[in-house]
């Protein structure tokens, strides 16, 4: 009858063995596996014990029977603190297994020597089964035992902390936990009390591995990353490739196979220098990811569909050991992608028509308000579209012989700021603008005002824009116009490069065409006499360096009065 209790525990650790190995998954913990093989070998030890004829058959399957004790113990103690997410270092694992280990080696000097047992057991018979009897213990089953009780505590330490403190832990689990390990403690210390002539740890191996197996089982609906992973895979959505760290070819699953047929024609362990299109599509790739990590996008077109494919490099445990490619089918949201781009594009295209819209407005209006304030001074009549004319000019001149001191966005503004340097007048009074002939000093003074009189309308004008390069350049070009070189120019008086770039162009300008036009209080000059006196102020009132550019423009400038006279 006993003989016909261990046969049976020894076929059901070996079906739950099976059953394992059906349900098995690569994601299940290492121990898992580890305790599942365990328990049918020591179940087999306790057969054999049962069977045997002599004490030396019952020692041997003995020694079989201490696995479990040794190891089968701490397999189901990592398998607890890798279910409770909490890590042991490698070197805790290494102590843990040696001295199981060590135990586990005095236990094979059983019959020989008295460290484990002393002296020789006797074999003895119930219901049918051998059963080992009149044993001694020696100093390393105790130090055996103490292991035991020690893995015990530790295991319960953990389940007692995870329950108060991991609250990722699912409580389900840690029952299933305290099940096994209370049938497990029951299995060591309780069976003592029950019979010494058979043996009860098989009923309690069977059902803390069906325990286990639960656990293993249910612990897959916890693990997110395993079930996304898996079920990326399932689907069908997402190639991979994968190379190791030598550029041989590893294998692919069947998705990346249909979106690249190249890949059929590989051979694994073969290397991708060996294969035309592999070395010309993907080695490249592959050195310059190894030079820039952040490179690890492509997106690839063929057949009308486009793929996005990622690299990374192959991580196997802790360590890199290779590269794996990542395929997705792209197609749908690269073709979303430009439909923004073209809807972008044209938005932008409208918005830049409207820009140009506005802009023309708001210059017509700059303009239209300089035409009125002219208007006004019976003097100036064409001043403005002269000056504008110069200093377009002198900027081409300057744009052709020093590229790099302006640039092309200061060439557009200046000329579009340079109507604007006299619509301060607007506030100076008809009987001073409208004057038949020279100021007054006392007058001198009021139309100097139309200076900064000018900036501040510019400034409210163009407070709005959105261009405020060209805001700060019309504003400095009607404050500043009258400022000379030597600081003796209003309305502030300053001297030199304090006077803005723009401001001292515009001075040229403006003083070139009141010298060769015709005032109320004065005749024109000839263009000779106006080019000794530019050229003569040259340093004094103007920027000595806007000399050699002025000569350069002199001919056009000239040119341009005369067409226009």
């Amino acid at each position: 009858m006993a003989m016909i209790y261990y046969y049976v525990m020894l076929g059901i650790s070996i079906v739950l063995a099976i059953v394992f190995s059906y349900i098995f998954h690569k994601h299940f913990d290492v121990n898992t596996t580890i305790l599942t093989v365990l328990v049918p070998i020591i179940n087999l030890g306790f057969t054999l014990m049962g069977n045997a004829k002599i004490i030396e058959e019952a020692l041997i399957a003995l020694r079989l029977t201490y696995l479990g004790g040794c190891f089968l113990l701490v397999s189901a103690m990592f398998l607890i603190f890798n279910i409770c997410g909490i890590e042991l270092k490698p070197w805790m694992r290494a102590v843990f297994l040696t001295v199981s280990s060590a135990i586990y080696l005095s236990t094979l000097t059983i019959g020989r020597t008295d460290i484990f047992y002393k002296g020789i057991p006797e074999l003895a018979s119930w219901g049918g089964a051998s059963y080992i009897t009149n044993k001694s213990y020696g100093f390393m089953h105790t130090v055996f035992y103490v292991m035991v009780g020690v893995y015990y505590a530790i295991t319960i330490a953990v389940i007692v902390y995870s329950f108060f403190r991991k609250k990722q832990v699912p409580r389900t689990i840690l029952m299933l936990v305290v099940l096994s390990v209370s049938i497990a403690m029951f299995g060591f210390f309780g069976s003592r009390y029950i019979t010494d002539k058979i043996e009860v740890l098989p009923v309690t191996y069977n059902l803390g591995m069906i325990v286990y197996l639960i656990m293993a089982s249910r612990l897959r609906l916890y693990d997110a990353s395993d079930s996304v992973t898996d079920a990326l895979v399932q689907k069908g959505d997402t190639g991979f490739v994968s190379f190791d760290s030598k550029m041989r070819y590893l294998g692919s699953n069947e998705t990346a196979k249909k979106m690249f047929p190249e890949l059929n024609d590989f051979v694994v362990d073969h290397f991708v220098k060996d294969n035309k299109w592999a070395a010309e599509n993907i080695l490249p790739w592959v050195e310059d990811f190894k030079k820039d990590e952040q490179d690890n996008k492509r997106l690839f077109e063929r057949d009308g569909k486009t793929y996005l494919i990622h690299l990374n490099r192959l991580l196997i445990g802790r360590f890199y050991r290779g590269y794996q490619f990542f395929l997705t089918d792209d197609t749908a949201n690269q073709q979303y992608i430009k439909l923004i781009n073209s809807y972008n594009t044209s938005l932008k295209e409208e918005v830049e028509n409207k820009t140009a819209d506005i802009v023309e407005m708001q210059n017509k209006l700059v303009m239209g308000m300089a035409t009125m304030v002219e208007g006004r001074d019976n003097s100036t009549g064409g001043h403005i579209r002269r000056t504008s004319a110069v200093v377009k000019l002198l900027a081409d001149e300057i744009k052709k012989m020093d590229p790099d001191l302006i640039s092309d966005e200061f060439y557009v503004n200046i000329i579009k700021a340079a109507p604007m340097h006299d619509l301060g007048k607007i506030t100076i009074d008809d009987a001073i603008l409208r004057k038949p002939g020279k100021f007054t000093p006392e007058e001198y003074e009021v139309m100097k005002t139309h200076a900064a009189e000018g900036a501040r309308i510019v400034s409210e004008i163009l407070k709005d824009t959105s261009d405020v390069e060209f805001a700060k350049i019309a504003v400095n070009v009607a404050h500043y116009h009258h400022e000379k070189w030597n600081g003796k120019g209003y309305p502030k008086g300053l001297k030199g490069e304090e006077i803005p770039f723009e401001a001292r162009i515009m001075a040229v300008a403006d003083v070139y065409d009141a010298l060769v036009s015709k005032r109320v209080y004065k005749e024109e000059f000839s263009f000779e006499d106006a080019n000794r006196i530019i050229l003569d102020s040259m340093g004094e009132h103007f920027d000595k360096s806007l000399e050699k550019y002025y000569l350069a423009a002199r001919d056009k400038i000239e040119d341009y009065y005369r067409s226009n006279s």
